[in-house]
């Protein structure tokens, strides 16, 4: 059976490997310990298909490490001891070679990391103060919600992004170009918007969906063609679950375009296909606060609660929980006056950079403060009618600057 052309063309050096320039271009920071030989443990977070696997190959590769590969969805904390001692007798039987000291531990690679529980993650952690593993971590989930503190304090996070137009028409390239079962089909590439489009930065999605186009008998690519195919086969070029950030996308936007409806639909997609309930309950935070915030601040309370009782019970009861914070949040009158003043005020900040407070303003703890003016002139609201007082807030330079605007 032919290997998919995803798997034919995993890179296997780091002149194969696309994307990622900032962590493996020439001087970036993951290519210099890769060749000084001396890598320490971290974390790879960025979205699927982008080259977290196929990165912690090309090291263990490159350094010569054994390398031992774990699976959170599937491998507990049996597992994690079986081969933490494997890897410590992996030091015994070389003389020490991976001993702790040298800097040339086996390497543990964890994907999906962020779904191993708290005592999983702690069954890591005297092997990777010791140095009896160098772990590598792969996640799709912010670290610092889903990795507990003291392992994330052994480790450094690296962030991965979605490939470019240019990573990803090289690939292509390589695809039409170096894979011989591609090649032998003669395809000629008339055009790669809806390619591009639907592979979303994705590289596996991207060669899965050539496969599928390739695999239907046409000879030329062009945006027909593939909309068309996918349309015919909507899971096809999804084997692993890569609809994740669609339809969560479609989620959100069902909620903050008041449709009940779709937003129910799309949580229930998310329910039968797995996804961790508590990613939707933060997203449903989320949402309240940037979208509907102060039309009804109940929804954060209400959204934050959520959260709270989904982390207690999980699955199958949360999806009551989730169901009901959905319907109400897609039913909610909707606001991001909040959500556009602090980001209007976090870019004037970067603008104008550390603008001193006003005298009347600051604190007198001592008596020099006091000769110096502080919190001269200050007049303290609740000494006049209806408690408040005209009296200027925001820095000189700032002074009439609106970053909150009621809708």
């Amino acid at each position: 059976m032919s290997l998919p052309l995803a798997e034919r063309l995993r890179p296997k050096t780091l002149d194969e490997y696309i994307g990622q320039k900032h962590l493996v271009g020439q001087g970036a920071i993951l290519r210099q310990m890769i060749e000084s030989g001396n890598i320490a443990s971290f974390i790879m977070w960025g979205p699927p298909g982008v080259g977290k696997t196929t990165l912690a190959r090309i090291i263990a590769h490159q350094l010569q490490r054994p390398f031992y590969t774990l699976s959170a969805v599937t491998s507990g904390v049996k597992e994690v001891r079986d081969v933490i001692d494997k890897a410590k007798r992996t030091a015994s039987i070389n003389n020490g070679l991976f001993a702790p000291t040298d800097g040339r531990s086996p390497i543990l690679f964890i994907d999906e990391i962020h779904r191993f529980s708290k005592s999983q993650q702690d069954s890591l952690l005297g092997a990777v103060e010791e140095g009896t593993i160098t772990l590598i971590g792969a996640t799709t989930e912010n670290p610092s919600f889903e990795v507990i503190t003291p392992l994330l304090s052994r480790c450094q996070v690296y962030v991965l992004k979605s490939l470019d137009k240019d990573d990803l028409l090289e690939l292509l390239n390589r695809a039409l170009t170096q894979d011989e079962q591609i090649r032998s089909l003669g395809l000629e590439v008339k055009d790669t918007d809806a390619l591009l489009r639907f592979s979303g930065g994705d590289a596996r999605k991207l060669l899965n969906i050539i496969e599928l186009v390739s695999n239907s008998g046409v000879k030329i690519i062009d945006n027909d063609t593939v909309t068309k195919q996918l349309q015919q086969n909507p899971l096809a070029y999804d084997k692993d679950g890569e609809m994740h950030y669609d339809i969560i996308s479609a989620f959100i936007k069902s909620i903050r375009g008041s449709d009940p409806q779709a937003a129910i639909y799309w949580l229930a997609r998310m329910i039968e296909g797995g996804e961790d309930p508590k990613f939707i309950a933060r997203r449903l935070v989320i949402s309240a606060s940037e979208d509907i915030g102060l039309a009804n601040p109940n929804a954060m309370l209400l959204a934050n609660t959520c959260f709270e009782v989904v982390n207690k019970i999980g699955w199958p009861e949360g999806r009551i929980s989730l169901a009901e914070t959905t319907i109400y949040l897609a039913t909610c009158k909707k606001d991001n006056s909040a959500y556009l003043a602090i980001d209007a005020a976090l870019a004037k900040v970067r603008e104008t950079g550390n603008l001193p407070v006003p005298l009347h303003l600051r604190n007198a703890p001592t008596s020099l403060m006091k000769e110096l003016g502080y919190s001269d002139g200050y007049k303290y609201p609740h000494d006049f009618p209806g408690h408040w007082v005209a009296q200027q807030y925001l820095p000189d330079e700032l002074v009439g600057t609106e970053f909150w605007k009621k809708s």
